[in-house]
């Protein structure tokens, strides 16, 4: 079964640069060990094991991988794949799938072969970067917006937040929509679909009016585009009307929705904003002007970084910044709570949604199609780690779907959503749930004592041997202790009814 937690981590490997054309795989002659990092960087340590062969060649090896590693020394890959030898492989109980069958889907009817598309942005902005993703295992794109403005992007435009492995954990970018012509998309839209049949071109446009709407519609469908995602949602835009603008208004939003459908016979999506307080008037006015799914979320407004020297936010253009669009896996919560949402609304019953935000591996994936998602798109992660995450995006959806029985991604749509409610008022509350001590992980660190001490209810004392002691009579159960633990050795443990 795959485990909650994995067996290794990201700590484990936390100076690995993820190299391009990295020199351990170049320097080990049994084995590929970037492919191997990298599916453990991503949550995937199961498929990893077992591509491994049955003898474990770093036994009698001097591990020249780490020798070759642009940070020698620094990663312990003989150690990390050994683990994987003895920690992990003999734990697999699903054999890995012998083809991708079960990640065939469908978006508005329109075949996919699995459920990844790269979202409009960037990542999917000319032929040769559509190309190279779709060669690389991605289903398809929703190529970056097109429209009829002049767009000129400022310098810089991206900024992030990091955390303490130097991976991003939140973007910020303050860029617009495609900056090529709309014939000059259209050519690109063409190609694609020539060489890449069996692939999903997702067009994404945003108009200045009724008939602009319509018009960029029609020409996407007559260009080849599988269907159009409709930019309500874009935070970015310098004038006003545009964009997000446009999500938070249902009336525009049925509006625009429905000239786009008066001239296409493609499925129409409909990509609403998060800077709303509620994302169900505008999907339902999206289905009121006839579109057939949506996409969300967008990136949310934000302010990221202020310099204490300049007084200027990040990223810095000449002296002055901007309020952005916010991404990354820092976000991923809020986009589950809109997707949650949507998926609850009994008045969207039947339409597709598209789903992103966050995503950066299977697993968050695995918790959008499980909110009902049937579609996921991904930026961020491929700015920060490129096409290549494909694999174990693909790698470990396959491995789960079939270690829990399901035959498709849309069987395991939608299981989660029965267990969400808006509101706190309707939980159990007469049952503690009291923390469990592991003291073969413990260190003797303290970090459960202080927390429960100064943001907690005093229930947690360190004994003279460092081991952390639980007194019950203050215990409320609400497991901080848990999440701060850098062990990992505090689990839930013995349940006891409030009396």
């Amino acid at each position: 079964m795959i485990p909650l937690e994995p067996r290794i981590n990201r700590t484990d490997m936390i100076h690995c640069a993820l190299c391009w054309d990295a020199p351990c795989s170049g320097a080990c002659p049994k084995l590929t060990p970037a492919s191997l990092l990298r599916s453990i960087w991503f949550s995937n340590e199961q498929t990893a094991a077992q591509r491994l062969p049955e003898e474990n060649p770093c036994l009698t090896c001097d591990a020249p991988c780490e020798r070759a590693c642009v940070r020698p020394g620094e990663v312990p890959i003989r150690d990390l794949v050994s683990r994987l030898y003895y920690q992990v492989k003999s734990d697999c109980e699903t054999r890995l799938p012998a083809h991708e069958d079960r990640l065939k889907c469908e978006l508005c009817g329109v075949g996919l072969e699995n459920p990844f598309l790269l979202s409009s942005s960037v990542v999917a902005s000319t032929y040769d970067m559509c190309a190279r993703a779709f060669e690389a295992g991605w289903a398809g794109a929703c190529f970056k917006t097109i429209c009829t403005l002049d767009i000129h992007e400022a310098s810089p435009r991206f900024s992030a937040i990091t955390g303490s492995d130097g991976g991003i954990i939140g973007f910020k970018n303050i860029e617009q929509l495609s900056d090529h012509s709309v014939a000059e998309n259209m050519e690109v839209f063409r190609r694609l679909k020539k060489n890449y049949p069996t692939k999903f071109i997702l067009a994404s446009i945003m108009g200045q009016n009724e008939a602009e709407w319509g018009e960029l519609a029609r020409l996407c469908e007559e260009n080849g585009a599988d269907a159009v995602e409709l930019n309500f949602s874009c935070p970015n835009m310098a004038e006003g009307g545009l964009g997000s603008d446009i999500g938070q208004v249902p009336e525009l939003v049925e509006r625009f929705t429905a000239a786009a459908k008066r001239t296409c016979r493609i499925p129409v999506l409909a990509k609403l904003t998060p800077n709303v307080a509620a994302m169900s008037p505008a999907a339902e006015a999206a289905r009121r002007g006839g579109a057939d799914g949506i996409a969300a979320i967008n990136t949310i407004k934000s302010i990221v970084g202020i310099n204490p020297h300049t007084y200027v936010s990040a990223p810095a253009v000449h002296g002055h910044s901007a309020v952005g669009g916010y991404s990354g896996n820092a976000v991923k919560p809020i986009a589950l709570r809109f997707i949650a949402e949507l998926g609850q609304n009994p008045a969207l019953r039947g339409m597709h949604l598209s789903a992103m935000g966050g995503v950066e591996t299977w697993r968050d994936a695995l918790e959008f199609i499980l909110l009902g998602a049937g579609s996921i798109q991904v930026t961020t992660a491929v700015m920060q780690y490129g096409y290549r995450i494909i694999d174990d995006l693909k790698d470990g959806l396959n491995l789960y779907l079939a270690e829990k029985g399901f035959s498709s991604v849309g069987e395991a749509m939608g299981h989660a959503l029965d267990s969400i409610s808006a509101s706190t008022d309707t939980l159990e509350r007469d049952t503690i749930i009291f923390p469990q001590f592991h003291a073969e992980r413990c260190i003797g660190c303290g970090r459960c004592q202080i927390s429960c001490d100064d943001g907690g209810h005093q229930a947690i004392r360190l004994d003279e041997d460092r081991r952390p002691r639980l007194n019950g009579k203050s215990c409320v159960g609400c497991h901080l202790c848990i999440l701060v633990c850098p062990q990992r050795a505090i689990t839930p443990g013995i349940k006891r009814i409030r009396r």
